[in-house]
């Protein structure tokens, strides 16, 4: 019988193979060497695609990439669908960035459920004039200046995927309050009532390893987002929420230079190549810590960002969407979570 978890925390990195993250000589030996040790390591856990944001996209809504996703959409566009209607297997045929109502997210889904979700972005709104502190991203039809780290304000919305859903950003008062600055994580997780069942977390593209060295003058790479990990997770681990019933999950969007894939990973219908030049986004490996997980374990069986996408709606009894819903699709098992 699978755990119960009623609250999720997602932290994405950025841009790392699985053997250089979690090798022998890692970077990050905080995360190589001390948190597997305290939960579970994937080893075969696989991005969809290149580059960032189509991986963003599907860890929350199931859509694969298309042409300007996979372009980490330069210009913040509205999604033109060629067919109004999601196919059979709930996607959207069509290219752009804003996705329309009838895409949804699972943070839809647990709304509806009257479930809590937040995502935490670092560095969202440092800078005004790029973007506001809550539910921030660059004006539909313009230049995305965000995709540029500053050296105040190392924000993305490429590393946001809730900003690119109408289901979301519509209504304005509704995303300020669960689309928000990192720092708001501090005070939610003081007690289990104010932290949310489902929490993303997004480092800036300093913290995440995306940038090498940083804007700001820090080494970036899997250093700096070493550091990060060192700050944020104990808070996580040492809450209320997670002690109560959490997991934890720390992965990769991709893995450069490897379009490698799982779990018969299919592209959109007449769509692109998720990988740009392969099936996918490459061997990244992922890590789970849970009182419900043996820590040490190792796990070999392929799991990828729709894997996780599906575990999560399974956790809190939702429908599955997009590829999520992929028949004999794996999710996390016996192979992750101890016995009861």
């Amino acid at each position: 019988m699978a755990p119960r978890i009623g609250h999720v925390f997602v932290i994405v990195l950025e841009n790392q193979p699985f053997e250089r993250s979690f090798g022998k000589d890692s970077p990050a030996p905080y995360l190589a060497h001390g948190l597997t040790a305290q939960g579970a390591l994937l080893r075969q856990y696989f991005g969809i695609g290149h580059f960032s944001l189509g991986n963003y996209i599907a860890m929350v809504s199931g859509q694969a990439p298309n042409p300007e996703t996979q372009r980490d959409c330069r210009v913040f566009s509205e999604f033109v669908a060629t067919d109004p209607q999601l196919d059979a297997d709930g996607q959207l045929h069509g290219a752009g960035c804003v996705y329309p109502v009838q895409v949804q997210t699972v943070a839809d889904q647990l709304e509806a459920r009257q479930l809590t979700w937040r995502g935490y972005m670092e560095d969202m709104g440092n800078d005004p004039a790029r973007e506001a502190a809550a539910c921030g991203h660059a004006a539909i039809g313009s230049q995305d200046a965000t995709n540029h780290a500053a050296p105040g304000d190392q924000y993305a919305d490429k590393h946001n995927p809730f900003v690119y859903f109408h289901s979301i950003i519509d209504d304005r008062a509704r995303c300020e309050r669960h689309v928000v600055n990192l720092e708001a994580l501090r005070t939610d997780l003081v007690s289990v009532a104010t932290t949310p069942n489902f929490a993303f977390i997004t480092p800036n593209m300093c913290h995440d390893g995306h940038d090498r060295p940083c804007k700001n003058g820090e080494p970036g790479g899997l250093e700096s987002a070493d550091v990060f990990l060192r700050a944020w997770v104990p808070r996580i681990l040492e809450s209320a929420a997670f002690k109560q019933d959490g997991l934890l999950v720390i992965t990769f969007d991709e893995g450069v230079d490897d379009s490698s894939a799982c779990c018969d990973e299919r592209p959109l219908a007449g769509g692109p190549a998720p990988g740009l030049f392969g099936p996918g986004g490459g061997r990244v490996g992922a890590v789970l810590i849970s009182p419900s997980i043996r820590p040490g374990s190792v796990s070999d069986v392929p799991y990828n960002h729709y894997s996780l996408l599906r575990w999560i709606e399974d956790a809190f009894q939702l429908p599955h969407l997009g590829y999520a819903a992929a028949p004999g699709l794996a999710t996390f098992g016996d192979d992750v979570f101890a016995s009861p």
